[in-house]
């Protein structure tokens, strides 16, 4: 079955938004106390140690995947990508660093004493999302644009990855950790045998289990089980990964995905006038579309002046406002750093999700319209610009399959 249709960003974005549209309005009818039920049951049984509810084996087991997706993308970009190298990478990642540092500010200002442990939520960047929207509205847009974005919203992952790890966890096993530690260096020492023996049934079979293994050591470790697919990604040898990545993305992008916006995005909307939501509401929804925006577009344009990046090749001040603009569609990791800040305050995790998908609406709203603006600007992208990503791609399958 030919699943490539899924892999398409416009897709991804679309099946992104509609679950999350569904999620909240059934959360709002006569249906929403049930389904609220039903996030929070719990099996009658654990499995090896793990009690979580329906809503956690998405965010810590399904959304393994992702990330593990994610990871294998990073270490691409990092060493054949648009970032496999430090003049490659530098600029990007100052504009990253921008759009990190003011978001981060301005939800210091605006949320409070109260809230203030929900500071990583409007850092991130959804690569899918954010890369959607651009391919719907701004197809004449210089290549360059869309390459700036990608790498920028690929640190911007790697930083929220960073964050979960270090400010989510709350108390850490270490006998577990260093267990997971071993199942680590035996997926990368299986990934190597891989290489060279492609196609074999047990070798898949077995990296299956020591990758479900590491995962559930992860879990147990107090560590958020999705670092064990990052790790996981980023030590899998290229050609196993690859191919890894071509059967899986469909999967995240189809299923997983979707699964955990609607999950995520099912909650209650207070009913209480606008006015009187706390102020972590307020920050996200400020932090997301301006904070990212000044961040992102001065970070831009100072990195590209300190790095003397020749005139030719920097990017203007309009293309950095539209890329500023998409930046701040949050979604997937700021509503997962939100339940991770919020866990033990479910009334301000409902308002972070609720602040996170108005955040993000805005961002995708108003750079949606500039980038469809600014396209008019630019004559059509000829055949072979066009086509130079799908190029790209398909010189990545190949490298998996062959």
């Amino acid at each position: 079955m030919n699943l490539s249709w899924i892999r398409n960003p416009q897709v991804s974005a679309m099946l992104l938004l509609g679950a999350a549209i569904l999620g909240l309005v059934l959360a709002n009818t006569a249906l929403g106390p049930a389904l609220d039920a039903a996030k929070h049951a719990h099996l009658p049984f654990t499995i090896l140690g793990l009690d979580l509810s329906a809503a956690h084996w998405v965010t810590d087991g399904l959304l393994v995947v992702f990330f593990f997706v994610v990871a294998v993308e990073l270490r691409y970009e990092f060493t054949q990508g648009d970032l496999n190298s430090i003049a490659k990478a530098a600029v990007p990642t100052i504009a990253a660093l921008g759009g990190v540092a003011l978001p981060a500010i301005i939800y210091f200002t605006v949320a409070g004493e109260d809230g203030a442990q929900g500071w990583p939520i409007p850092t991130a960047t959804d690569i899918a999302f954010a890369l959607g929207v651009l391919a719907l509205f701004g197809r004449r847009l210089p290549t360059a644009v869309r390459a700036l974005l990608l790498a920028l919203a690929v640190i911007d992952d790697l930083i929220g990855i960073l964050f979960i790890a270090v400010f989510f966890t709350e108390q850490v096993e270490v006998p577990y950790l260093a267990l997971a530690a071993v199942g680590v260096v035996a997926f990368w020492a299986l990934g190597r045998v891989y290489r060279g023996r492609r196609g074999s049934w047990p070798l898949r079979i077995a990296l299956v289990l020591v990758a479900v293994i590491t995962w559930w050591l992860v879990a147990m470790s107090g560590i958020h089980a999705t670092i064990a697919g990052v790790l996981l990604g980023l030590v899998l040898a290229p050609a196993p990964a690859e191919s890894a990545r071509l059967k899986l993305e469909p999967f995240s992008n189809g299923v997983v995905l979707p699964l955990f916006a609607f999950t995520s995005a099912s909650v209650a909307i207070p009913q209480v006038p606008i006015t009187e939501l706390s102020g972590v509401f307020w920050a996200i929804v400020i932090a997301l579309p301006v904070g990212k925006l000044f961040g992102v577009t001065i970070a831009g344009l100072v990195g590209q002046a300190a790095l003397r990046v020749p005139k030719a090749d920097r990017l203007r001040l309009r293309e950095l406002i539209g890329i500023g603009l998409l930046a701040g569609i949050g979604f997937t990791v700021s509503l997962l750093m939100n339940e991770l800040a919020h866990r033990s305050a479910e009334e301000l995790i409902v308002e972070g999700t609720l602040g996170v998908l108005t955040g993000s609406l805005i961002s995708a709203v108003l750079g949606g319209a500039y980038v469809a603006l600014l396209s008019r600007r630019y004559p059509p992208v000829d055949a072979a610009e066009r086509s130079s990503s799908d190029a790209q791609e398909q010189l990545r399958r190949t490298d998996a399959e062959g």
